[in-house]
């Protein structure tokens, strides 16, 4: 596994320490990986949303606005993102 430095502000250092001392996490290590996971998640689901916003604008067939459209894609996206969760 790689090593990474990180500065942070006096706060953010706390706030990290009181993570910890919650018990979730063994280490502040394991608070920014998992950190990280849930920003990759949610990257994930972006892109995914994306790409099915962009495949129903191309498709010619949308008989919605593209507010609905993207209310109904973020909902399926989301679905999905929890679908993993549980996985």
């Amino acid at each position: 596994m790689a090593t990474m430095n990180v500065s942070l502000p006096d706060a953010m250092k706390r706030w990290v320490e009181d993570q910890v001392q919650t018990g979730r996490y063994g280490n502040a290590s394991d608070y920014v990986r998992d950190l990280v996971r849930r920003d990759q998640d949610r990257a994930e689901a972006r892109e995914t949303l994306q790409q099915m916003v962009n495949d129903a604008l191309a498709s010619g067939r949308v008989q919605m606005t593209r507010d609905e459209l993207v209310a109904r894609m973020r909902s399926k996206a989301r679905a999905a993102v929890e679908q993993k969760k549980s996985a």
